[in-house]
């Protein structure tokens, strides 16, 4: 594997992503010396709690050091200066670079000026790949598997990121079926559908999560995201539409899975958490270990 900068899950093959995932399970509770002495900039244009400290303490358990913008009002961005110089500005700085940004395409577009390692930390409605192989990880110590499963994405499905980022994965894998339940506002965008058709994985349109609930593997609940309405009456109008309480939950197998990338709003009720299926905050641990895997192999074939 070749790799040194990760902007998007869809140039991933499975050979990678089951090497990703192996190499998080080494990883888990450990603390290394493969970042010894590297600088990793860990640029953050839009608020983020688990994604940037996840990827902060992935670098200190490699040994690692981090510099770092965590709120774009003070940085040179709100100065006006280009994501281009920001970039050629911060390569002189640091070896690798890590960067949230709230634009669609801007992790494309920041990798034309740098060289080094680079991993998107998600950009707008657009790409969060380090957030799809987490998943991926989270799904196979779940499961024990991710062939044959059938998968649901809830919520917000039009401008979820983490769920157009992780479809570009599961096509990679023998899924038995996936389901999109969302509001007619929130539906998956068309390309999505196309890529599942492409692979040959059957998928359905719904509304309602109830009657869905006894065939569903992994639950795969989104949060509808205020920020991204221009119109927030519209927002109003949307919010709450999927809420899971343990009484939906108990409609599933006892071995169904609930994943959410978090924050949650209302979308799971705290009484939730304490049930076995509820995964998502074993999910959010899991974040550090696939990060380090991450940052670890691509600055190793960075050095090749």
């Amino acid at each position: 594997m070749k790799r040194t900068q990760l902007t998007t899950t869809a140039d991933l093959t499975r050979d990678e992503v089951d090497f990703f995932i192996k190499e998080a399970e080494s990883l888990r509770d450990k603390r290394t010396k493969d970042l010894d002495n590297v600088i990793v900039a860990s640029l953050f244009y839009e608020p983020s709690t688990r994604t940037r400290l996840s990827f902060e303490s992935a670098v200190h358990r490699l040994g690692g050091r981090v510099i770092t913008v965590s709120d774009a009002s003070t940085s040179s961005m709100k100065k006006g200066e280009t994501l281009a110089d920001t970039i050629r500005m911060v390569d002189n700085y640091a070896d690798i670079l890590v960067m949230r940004n709230p634009v669609f395409g801007a992790a494309a577009e920041a990798t034309k000026y740098t060289k080094k390692p680079f991993l998107n930390a998600g950009d707008g409605a657009n790409q969060h790949p380090t957030q799809a192989l987490l998943d991926m990880y989270t799904i196979y110590r779940e499961m024990g598997k991710i062939d044959g499963l059938i998968i649901a994405f809830v919520g917000d499905l039009k401008f979820g990121r983490t769920v157009h980022s992780l479809i570009y994965v599961l096509t990679l894998y023998k899924i038995k079926k996936v389901l999109f339940i969302s509001p007619e506002q929130l539906k998956i965008p068309a390309e999505y559908i196309d890529m599942l058709d492409k692979a040959g994985i059957e998928y359905s349109e719904e509304t309602d999560l109830n009657k869905n609930m006894p065939e569903i593997d992994i639950l795969y609940m989104t949060r509808i995201q205020q920020e991204r309405f221009e119109d927030q009456n519209e927002y109003q109008k949307l919010k709450g539409s999927y809420v899971l309480t343990p009484d939906v939950l108990r409609l599933g197998k006892p071995s169904l899975r609930v994943l959410h990338p978090l924050p949650r709003i209302d979308e799971i009720t705290t009484n939730v958490d304490d049930m076995p299926q509820a995964a998502y905050f074993r999910e959010a641990e899991n974040g550090v270990y696939m990060r380090m895997a991450l940052l670890k192999n691509l600055w190793k074939n960075y050095n090749r």
